[in-house]
């Protein structure tokens, strides 16, 4: 019974506090804090040039980089600081000053496993904004149903967890739900948490749009691309996309239902399409959707080249897109299972309002295990 537990000692505080002293240490050497430091004086140097905002485009990703970059400094070096002046005051503290260490070094604890998570998320582009996206799959109109139940998912977790979420282009499906939804997400490491959502999501339930109430599976695929924008360096020929332009439709303002401001662009060698329809002009959304054109184009040449590399290394490499990786059944239990972790939770109320920090936590720690 945690009541029967003995009071911890102040040996046991200090030695706890040691550990995280240790753990925080080695995290901060995996994510290399100190060529961090290093890359902040260099690009303050630059800052500091009579021409850097001769370049006003340049000028302002260098300084949102460094911002980003002392940002990650500080609150590594903020949390070190902290467990060190722990250390230092319970060597020399009394029997009076217990209590409050104690209380200390709980919240310690779980600063730290909230950072070791963080620091699983040292990837080239974790830490970058994210493009997001949701396709129905079969399943007929329950499948639109379902993708729209997903966007709502997402868009819940994005608010409650300081995402700022804007939807790029939406397509409503013909009876109910949505064909698909572009979403940017905005904010510290939004494409390495979103990682875990990228993939197959199943859906069990007794159908709604079913007369006889039968038991209905859907599907829905989730996409993700980091959103770093010009920094992708891949060249678009002209005559490699075709530009078509329609009237946008939906919320956005009177102006898109007047104007064929949408943009879609396909790229014939590939055959991606993107769209977008967000923007006030249509040379604002023909940017914006080569933007996204360039992202999606760069993620498939890497994941080109990490499955060469697996093939090489022998490992089984399937990038079929019935690779389903999350089961919601809602009908004849109530359960939402991660078949990649294990992970169950039975408040399925709970995960379609948002609560998906299990998913993302177990899935992280797997991969980095993996």
């Amino acid at each position: 019974m945690p009541g029967n537990r003995p009071a911890p000692t102040m040996d046991n505080i200090i030695s706890q506090l040691t550990d995280f002293k240790r753990q925080i240490d080695e995290l901060m050497a995996r994510i290399d804090i100190a060529g961090k430091v290093q890359l902040i004086e260099a690009l303050e140097g630059e800052a500091s040039e009579s021409d850097f905002w001769n370049n006003p485009d340049a000028a302002q990703k260098t300084m949102q980089r460094l911002a980003k970059l002392k940002s990650a400094v500080d609150r590594w070096g903020t949390l070190a600081d902290r467990i060190a002046d722990a250390i230092e005051l319970a060597e020399i503290a009394d029997a009076d000053m217990q209590a409050e260490l104690e209380a200390e070094t709980e919240a310690l604890g779980e600063i730290v496993e909230t950072m070791s998570l963080q620091a699983m998320l040292a990837g080239d582009y974790d830490n970058e904004d994210a493009i997001f996206a949701i396709h129905a799959g079969a399943g007929g109109v329950d499948a639109q149903d379902w993708a729209e139940m997903l966007e709502r998912m997402y868009l819940r977790w994005m608010e409650q967890n300081g995402y700022k979420a804007e939807i790029i282009d939406r397509s409503n499906g013909e009876e109910a739900g949505i064909k698909s939804v572009t979403v940017s997400v905005k904010g510290d490491y939004a494409y390495g948490y979103l990682q875990s959502e990228e993939g197959v999501h199943r859906l069990v339930r007794l159908s709604p749009f079913d007369s006889a109430s039968r038991r209905h599976t859907s599907f829905a695929k989730v996409e993700l691309w980091p959103d770093i924008q010009s920094d992708i360096e891949i060249e678009i020929e002209d005559r490699d996309i075709r530009v078509d332009t329609y009237r946008a439709s939906g919320a956005g303002g009177q102006h898109v239902q007047k104007n064929d401001t949408a943009v879609r662009i396909t790229h014939l060698p590939t055959g991606t399409v993107v769209q977008c329809q967000n923007q006030r002009s249509q040379a604002q959304n023909r940017d914006r959707a080569l933007q996204i054109l360039r992202a999606r184009l760069f993620e498939m040449e890497r994941a080109r080249q990490e499955a060469e590399m697996a093939e090489l290394k022998g490992e089984n490499v399937d990038a079929g897109w019935g690779n389903q990786i999350r089961s919601y059944v809602l009908h004849p239990y109530q359960m939402v299972k991660d078949h990649r972790t294990s992970v169950e939770i039975g408040n399925t109320t709970a995960v379609l309002d948002g609560r998906l920090g299990e998913f993302i936590e177990a899935y992280l720690r797997h991969k980095v295990s993996g």
